[in-house]
């Protein structure tokens, strides 16, 4: 059976981002290998949220090892499954816990990244609201009651809440504005539910409001919100939050323990299904958990939910826990890639392989000779490279690809991280091509 053909943009997509060793935002499916066990966690934790529960899970890899490109592929999933999805890396001005407006900063980014299955980059933010008002207004119709009548019993659920009030008045904004055409008081409200309001008296005066969500209310306007696209028709809300390894980072003890207290009060409320239809997905390095002066270890109450189960070794895994690693891909797993990689390339055409079977393990002992293991378990730089080597033999019909593959340079330099002084290894990785 002949391969689906691959469109331009798709293959383009995965094509550029790999080479520029980022994850593809769409097209993971087309390289998507191994961590069968992994994934199917995941899915179990989606249908648990979908159901009304709740869900942490906290994604542990090297740098490389392609944490981003599972968070996004479940991502993937979370929206055909009916769920709403937002996503964000941290960084210095993106946190979970601050005073100086970095959590709002975060709360900010991730309302922007808001994704649902028919608008999966992003931007979601009005079409969740206006089938919240659509589905109110079918059922006012059939109950024979009016639409804001149905709209004030819906999102009196959510007055008890944490800034629940003023969440049924910015929503009840909206709705007035949808009505009466007043794209201005929409704009106005979708501001509010962004957290792009500075002050209070700017709120107040647009929508009649007395909170705006602050460094302070970030979980529980995250909490809020899952109680809303329920509401609104959806299974459920996920949270990605990647690249936490700048909690680590922090060098103020004092603001590393509050931002790790935080995730400490997510984790309890997730564990304890006091988070209705909320998940969190956070993506962190070994070094960020494990670490007994600076990592989640350095704080005994995370130290002791997310410890490793003792039984689960010589070969043994524990799925269940809040702590999910992941796996090294086995060299099998990794020719599959190329196999998938040479597939994209060549636009699902298996007439246009610029590289025949054989070639593949070549390029594999090739990485293993210059990397040992490290090809396979971190794969990005390899990957670079294999791209790469695909885009000289398109480019030169005569270039032989056993010439090539004895002088490509595949160079891994692994920064050294000190106490004082942690890197970003994953800046350092490199990946080169020599004729």
């Amino acid at each position: 059976m002949n391969a689906p053909v691959i469109r331009p943009r798709d293959r383009d997509a995965v094509i550029q981002s790999l080479r520029a060793g980022v994850v593809p935002r769409a097209g993971q499916h087309l390289i998507q290998v191994g961590r069968k066990h992994e994934v199917e966690t995941l899915v179990a934790d989606l249908d648990r949220i979908a159901d009304g529960g709740s869900t942490i899970r906290f994604v542990i890899g090297e740098y490389g090892a392609g944490k981003t490109f599972f968070l996004n592929l479940i991502r993937s999933v979370a929206m055909e499954k009916k769920l709403v999805t937002a996503n964000a890396d941290l960084n210095p001005d993106r946190r979970l816990h601050a005073t100086g407006g970095q959590a709002r900063s975060l709360y900010a980014e991730l309302m922007r990244n808001l994704s649902t299955r028919t608008k999966p980059d992003g931007g979601a933010m009005a079409g969740i609201v206006e089938r919240f008002i659509t589905n109110a207004k079918s059922e006012a119709k059939a109950q024979d009651k009016s639409s804001e009548e149905v709209i004030r019993e819906k999102l009196e659920h959510l007055t008890e809440m944490v800034n629940g009030y003023d969440f049924a008045e910015v929503i009840a904004a909206y709705c007035k504005g949808f009505e009466a055409g007043n794209e201005q008081l929409k704009a106005d409200a979708v501001r509010w539910l962004r957290g792009e309001f500075n002050t209070k008296t700017e709120a107040r005066q647009a929508l009649g409001v007395r909170a705006i969500v602050d460094d302070a209310s970030f979980y529980d306007q995250l909490k809020l919100f899952a109680r809303f696209v329920r509401l609104a028709g959806y299974a459920g809300f996920v949270v990605c939050l990647d690249e936490l390894v700048n909690l680590y980072k922090l060098s103020n003890t004092a603001a590393r323990n509050a931002n790790y207290e935080q995730i400490l009060r997510i984790l309890n409320d997730s564990l304890q299904g006091s988070a209705v239809g909320l998940g969190f997905i956070l993506g962190g390095t070994p070094d960020f958990l494990t670490d007994p002066r600076r990592g989640l270890f350095s704080y005994p109450a995370l130290q002791s939910r997310l410890a490793d189960n003792t039984f689960a070794k010589a070969g043994l895994v524990d799925y269940s826990g809040p702590v999910l690693r992941l796996s090294s891909l086995a060299p099998e797993d990794f020719y599959v890639l190329l196999q998938k990689l040479r597939n994209v390339y060549a636009f699902g055409d298996a007439a246009k392989f610029l590289l025949p079977d054989d070639a593949l393990p070549v390029f594999m002992e090739h990485c293993a000779r210059r990397l040992g293991d490290s090809y396979f378990r971190t794969p990005r730089t390899t990957i670079t490279a294999f791209i790469n080597l695909l885009a000289v033999l398109e480019q030169n019909p005569r270039a032989s690809w056993q010439e090539l593959l004895g002088s490509v340079e595949v160079r891994a330099d692994h920064g050294g991280a000190s106490d004082g002084d942690i890197e970003a290894e994953e800046d350092t990785e490199l990946a080169s091509f020599k004729l």
